[in-house]
């Protein structure tokens, strides 16, 4: 006989944990440890699914950084009992939790998916099911007694996505993220399609380790029409601030003023780390392809290459967390570490 598969359930929030009461109309937190009377549906799953929930369940868009070390944390205090882990997650920022949880956990040989919903898990039309049913099982997913998928992933709507790659595209349609620079690695339909070759390749076994120690002494500018030099410095000369996520236009182009370039050049010499990814929802920073990028290459700005804006800023708090030295941060960004970027 093969040993039944051991999934956790991480509860931390979110619109997927809620069910309505009928009589108030109000939404109120899922008890948990209902589960499988709520979802008999699990029962047919072979696997057995503990659960554990955040003291407080949160919305997403009060998610910290204190509550990525927290679900990092259950992952390693439960990691040699469990075989796989899902965590509900409110979607509004669950491209930006998984993200940085997908660098937090090093040498990661098990998976670990991310779920959510737009509807209550109690509401007639809701996604939640579906996306909790499909989630445990990817999660259970084994050949040869070892983990299918071994990296952090984020499933919604059928498809699942390495989490680091994804964006929340829509608040309303059931198709609520999308991962443009990167295909999906598995695919719900009658049955669950695996695509092995997108899957991050299995390397020699490593202790496996969790981060804990993210620097959130960061930035995000957006560039536009208009953008003027106050503004700039407004954010280049905030207290304690290490690195910036500067989203530039196309491929990582910028207006040639001189103003923007000396305060620029002045920053990243007082050691401000300053990354250059693209507003674009696909493609990728090409500096040096335009004029308008030519000077910003010459800065040596770092390049976001495609990665996304939510995995570029928090692949800073975790690179200034670990304290990568000044000489070789640029090269250690540029380099994908977890899959996240070509």
């Amino acid at each position: 006989m093969t040993k039944q598969t051991n999934i956790l359930l991480i509860y931390t929030g979110g619109t997927i944990g809620m069910v309505k009461d009928y009589e108030s109309g109000a939404l109120k937190a899922f008890n948990f440890k209902k589960l499988l009377k709520n979802i008999p549906e699990l029962e047919q799953l072979d696997c057995h699914i503990d659960t554990t929930s955040f003291d407080t369940p949160i919305d997403s868009s009060n998610i910290d950084t204190i509550h990525w070390v927290e679900i990092a944390s259950v992952i390693g205090t439960h990691y040699e009992s469990h075989d796989g882990f899902v965590v509900l997650h409110g979607s509004d920022t669950m491209s930006y939790s998984a993200s940085a949880l997908s660098y937090m956990l090093e040498n990661l040989r098990k998976p670990v998916i991310f779920t959510g919903s737009q509807l209550p898990i109690g509401d007639l039309r809701t996604d939640a099911k579906e996306n909790l049913i499909t989630s445990i099982q990817i999660a259970a997913l084994q050949e040869r007694g070892k983990p299918v998928v071994q990296e952090v992933g984020l499933y919604f709507e059928y498809k699942l996505y390495r989490a680091n790659r994804t964006t929340k595209i829509n608040a309303e349609h059931f198709e609520a993220f999308a991962s443009l620079n990167y295909p999906p690695l598995v695919e719900s339909g009658v049955h669950l399609k695996v695509y092995k070759e997108y899957l991050l390749p299995k390397k020699r076994v490593k202790k496996f380790f969790v981060h804990k120690k993210l620097d959130n002494n960061v930035a995000i500018l957006k560039l536009f029409p208009g953008f003027n030099e106050n503004l700039l410095k407004s954010i280049l000369e905030t207290k304690n601030l290490k690195a910036l996520v500067l989203e530039t236009y196309g491929a990582g182009n910028a207006p040639t003023e001189s103003w923007l370039i000396e305060n620029l050049r002045k920053a990243i010499k007082n050691g401000l780390h300053v990354v250059n990814v693209t507003q674009c929802s696909g493609g990728s920073v090409i500096m040096g392809q335009y004029e308008t990028s030519e000077q910003l290459k010459k800065l040596q700005l770092i390049s976001g290459k495609d990665i996304t804006t939510e995995a570029a800023i928090t692949k800073l708090m975790y690179l200034l967390g670990s304290e990568v030295s000044t000489s070789s941060f640029k090269t250690v960004f540029e380099t994908s570490l977890r899959g996240e970027m070509q």
